[in-house]
């Protein structure tokens, strides 16, 4: 059994091309750990992630649509899944590594807040410093998770946690396909939650986009996840064509103008500034109510960092349960 992992690490030699990510080659941790026999480490961190508490909580944090009538509308933890095969495809078919993409995809929005991005610009006019979810995300694996310990993933998964959505790419293929795989995942179940709920049919998305990337989620995806797989094949960067990246971003337009910005939609996030903004005033004055951990927090890098930590943990059923509890009067009988 000692062999497994070795086994594991000469197969990625052989299988994997030049540009991939090699477990044997990792940058390794910020704390040291003996080495798994059984796994690599990219396998680990995959495993750990998995097993974490603020994965399982993505299961009842907003992707798009807040408080759905419906099981079927994505949610941040389907989002991730999505996202994950996605990425898995694409790296298998160009010879990268498999685990270590798959980790930075299931570890991408571990860090994200109650009722998606609204409550994310809800914190991030309330926090001096700002707040993005991708860092949060990194926060979660370095310092929350484990009771204060933290996951003590790779320096790869890390950095491709922390690099996902915006600002200097990955410096790993694996990383940059985690990137598109997140863009080609929401923009497509997006429109297909839009039409779910009755804001969109699928002749609303433009002709010439449909005639060329297809007229379902599905086909879609497809051309998109072909796209980048012939596009990188013999680059040392991930990325579409450059027609494919027009009619990507003539897509994303669409969906920002008819879904992202719809009156209908989004009626219910005039909401979530006021929850967000109450329960932060609430926890800035009462911090013997925010969690042990949070609490410490507070002690060592300040009270708004502990309450931003605090809510961004919570989903978004805990964030109205807590907000009426402190905030909604109670019945009284005699």
């Amino acid at each position: 059994m000692s062999c497994v992992r070795k086994v594991l690490e000469k197969n990625e030699h052989l299988i994997l091309c030049d540009k991939a990510v090699f477990a044997d080659a990792s940058k390794g941790r910020m704390r040291f750990e003996e080495e798994s026999d059984l796994r690599t480490c990219f396998q680990r961190d995959r495993d750990r992630i998995i097993h974490c508490k603020s994965f399982r909580r993505l299961k009842h944090k907003t992707q798009v649509f807040l408080s759905p009538e419906g099981d079927h509308y994505r949610t941040r933890l389907t989002h991730t899944l999505e996202v994950s095969q996605i990425a898995r495809v694409i790296a298998r078919a160009l010879g990268l590594n498999e685990d270590l993409t798959e980790a930075i995809a299931l570890g991408h929005d571990l860090g994200h807040t109650p009722f998606g991005h609204a409550g994310e610009r809800a914190l991030d006019k309330l926090c001096e410093n700002g707040f993005k979810h991708y860092k949060q995300s990194l926060r979660v694996v370095d310092k929350l998770e484990k009771n204060g310990q933290g996951l003590n993933l790779t320096h790869e998964v890390r950095e491709g946690i922390l690099k996902h959505t915006t600002g200097e790419w990955p410096s790993s293929l694996e990383g940059q396909i985690v990137r598109y795989s997140d863009r080609i995942a929401y923009i497509n179940h997006d429109i297909d939650d839009a039409i779910s709920a009755g804001i969109l049919v699928e002749s609303d998305i433009p002709e010439d986009i449909r005639q060329s990337l297809g007229n379902s989620k599905s086909k879609r995806i497809d051309s998109l996840v072909r796209n980048i797989i012939e596009n990188s094949k013999s680059k040392d960067r991930i990325s579409f064509d450059d027609n494919v990246n027009c009619l990507y971003e003539s897509l994303h337009k669409f969906l920002f103008d008819n879904v992202y910005t719809n009156k209908i939609a989004k009626s219910e996030e005039t909401k979530v500034d006021g929850i967000i903004e109450e329960l932060f005033d609430f926890y800035m004055n009462n911090p013997d109510e925010l969690s042990y951990e949070c609490q410490i927090i507070g002690k060592t890098e300040g009270l708004q960092k502990a309450v931003a930590d605090y809510i961004a943990g919570m989903t978004d059923r805990y964030a109205v349960l807590k907000f009426n509890e402190i905030y909604v009067p109670k019945f009284w009988a005699y």
